[in-house]
């Protein structure tokens, strides 16, 4: 093991000195990877839609989101004097590393944005040290964002960065663009703190790492110019937090879901960004423990390479798992959370006492995610009940990251390797169906969503003349339902999957919690299997389906490598008929004796008007039918 990948796993990270320390052990490697005229880095052989090239300029300019905080905080680093040259020489047309002019919608556009936030943040640093001639080049390199079009999405926050580290230093910006691209960003607020990443079904982590990370940098530096719009920021971003902070365990882990996991220890950039802007939303010792816990987590998986290099992946190397947009550098994004080193030592942040999480609901209605959240902090378990989300661009593995009934921060979710039977399907937390040929398809676009008292319910159409609905109803921190009616003109073999659960962690094989001929636990309507990291089960409420367990490719799941096991319900359907199929889905972690819990389960009963839910006797849910 790299020396620097060693001494990141000993890292205690409790203290901002800590926290400097890390980013010397994340950046240092790099040092052997710029090229001749230091303005690109070479970190990796794969590339992305945009080639080689412009995946050597991005690589460069994404470490600059954590090494400008540490620089604006009065750090130093043995890579600024490399970052100058690079950047001089690729602002320099004449220069044979020169950037180059840029096109609309080009990826080059999205790394500007750091560049403003350097001149914004840092102008010592990066501006003032330039000549007359350094300076009206890198004014012209950058200048180009207002020149060209930017995707509608969370891009238009680039030009807003790049305008405002202009006004920054005193250069002339395009006030008539930025107001155009803060109006856009307007149209995508859809209330109580979520935004959309442009007019689509997506409210994932771009809306906090972009929309209200950036949000926060305008905040701080335009409080002034811009009161309004700044207060406006803060308050949205505060009312955020109360959601958001659902999305993440005891343990300092969070919720893998929907794209651009690659980005990783991003996810914490929300807690660093509000400590950055001064917004005091709640005791800042939680903010504290909310980045400290996660960068411990993440830096205890094996995200990097034996030379100390990101990989592309989540919790492990996987590039199948990765979107068209993954080149090697992109996930140096995630050192967005170093914000918190503008902060000096004496700021409440650093100065209070680490705090847990507060007391949280275990159960949580988000309904623009359209989510419901269900939190258990004695297990360290934090899963998610999921319709409606959707992304128009095809970027890679869209129906795992958005399409599934539920995912979980310990069990993770799994991704499809192949269409060549359930092993490579890995349709974990998901309903799958085939017209018996083996060919899988699953929830994509959903038609109809809407909230029925504490279930989500959905509409959705796997082919034109197939209609499934589905309610997705929360029971406690062990168990949830999932009732599906199916409409179908087709003859259709179905298979449902609970949570998967992997063979082995860390390269050993996972133990038993039960002697081994009781590890995979077997009844007449479902199949659990409980291991030492914890128990995954599903039982089947109408009896009709059997239960099987599958077996994984290895890594498909985003937080384990090995192959890993879905306990799961095979059934039919014949053409032309309805069908009522109702799972109840076990899950499990810590030491609690899993058993007792598994073996008292909820129950369903269904007519032409209704269904009810039953556990322990008590009534959980009843849905009416609209005839």
């Amino acid at each position: 093991m790299n020396n620097n990948v060693s001494l990141i796993t000993k890292n205690p990270l409790r203290t901002r000195k800590d926290v400097i320390e890390l980013f010397h052990q994340i950046s240092e490697p790099l040092l052997a990877y710029f090229s001749e005229g230091s303005a690109r880095l070479h970190v990796g052989d794969t590339n992305a839609h945009y080639g080689h090239d412009i995946a050597g300029m991005e690589a460069f300019s994404r470490v600059l989101w954590g090494l400008i905080p540490l620089l604006a905080g009065g750090g130093e680093s043995k890579l600024w004097k490399i970052y100058m040259e690079g950047m001089k020489n690729g602002t320099n047309p004449n220069h044979e590393e020169y950037w180059g002019e840029v096109h609309d919608f080009d990826q080059r556009l999205v790394e500007m944005a750091v560049f403003g936030y350097a001149l914004a943040l840092a102008p010592e640093k990066i501006w003032d040290p330039l000549t007359n001639v350094e300076k009206d080049r890198l004014y012209k390199w950058l200048n180009q964002i207002n020149q060209k079009e930017l995707v509608p999405s969370n891009w238009q926050f680039f030009r807003v960065l790049v305008n405002i580290g202009f006004a920054s230093v005193g250069l002339p910006y395009d006030k008539e663009k930025q107001e155009e691209s803060l109006l856009k960003m307007e149209s995508y607020y859809m209330g109580d703190g979520w935004y959309s990443d442009g007019h689509n079904e997506q409210q994932d982590y771009y809306i906090s790492f972009a929309f209200h990370f950036y949000g926060l940098i305008y905040a701080k530096v335009m409080k002034e110019k811009d009161q309004k719009r700044s207060r406006e920021y803060i308050d949205r971003a505060v009312t955020f937090s109360e959601d958001y902070i659902y999305w993440f365990a005891s343990d300092g882990s969070a919720l893998p879901f929907g794209r651009s996991l690659t980005y990783r220890f991003a996810q914490g950039a929300f807690w660093s960004a509000l400590a950055f802007a001064d917004v005091e939303v709640m005791d800042w010792g939680v903010v504290k423990g909310l980045v400290l816990r996660h960068l411990r987590w993440w830096m205890k998986q094996p995200i990097f390479t034996k030379d100390g290099l990101l990989t592309i992946g989540y919790a492990y190397p996987n590039l199948m798992m990765s979107e068209n947009y993954n080149a090697p550098g992109s996930p140096y994004w995630a050192l967005k959370t170093f914000l918190v080193l503008t902060l000096s030592e004496d700021h409440p942040f650093w100065q209070s006492e680490e705090k847990p999480l507060p007391s949280l609901e275990k159960r949580k209605v988000q309904k623009h995610p359209r989510m419901i959240i269900c939190h258990n902090e004695k297990q360290d378990h934090v899963f998610s009940l999921t319709s409606g989300q959707y992304l128009k661009s095809v970027h890679g593995q869209n129906d795992a990251k958005y399409g599934k009934f539920a995912y979980s921060n310990q069990f993770g979710f799994c991704i499809q390797k192949g269409i060549d039977g359930l092993g490579q399907g890995a349709f974990d937390s998901m309903l799958s169906l085939s017209e018996r040929d083996g060919y899988y398809r699953v929830r994509k676009r959903c038609e109809v969503v809407k909230w029925e008292k504490n279930s989500l319910y959905s509409l959705w159409k796997p082919w034109h003349d197939v209609k499934v609905e589905t309610w997705l109803i929360p029971i406690n921190e062990w168990w949830h339902v999932r009732i599906n009616r199916i409409d179908s003109y087709r003859e259709l073999d179905t298979v449902e999957g609970g949570f998967s659960i992997p063979i082995e962690k860390d390269g050993v094989p996972t133990v038993p919690k039960v002697n081994q001929e009781e590890s995979i636990l077997q009844s007449e309507n479902g199949v659990a299997v409980l291991l030492t990291l914890a128990g995954s089960g599903i039982r089947d409420m109408f009896g009709e389906r059997t239960h099987t367990l599958v077996k994984t490719d290895p890594n498909t799941n985003v937080l384990y490598s090995s192959p890993t096991y879905i306990p799961s319900l095979k059934g039919s359907m014949e053409k032309g008929s309805v069908k009522w199929f109702g799972s109840a889905i076990f899950s499990s972690f810590g030491d609690e004796d899993p058993i007792p819990v598994w073996e008292e389960f909820p129950k369903v009963d269904q007519n032409e008007e209704s269904f009810h839910v039953y556990y322990k006797g008590n009534i959980i849910y009843e849905a009416k039918f609209l005839k």
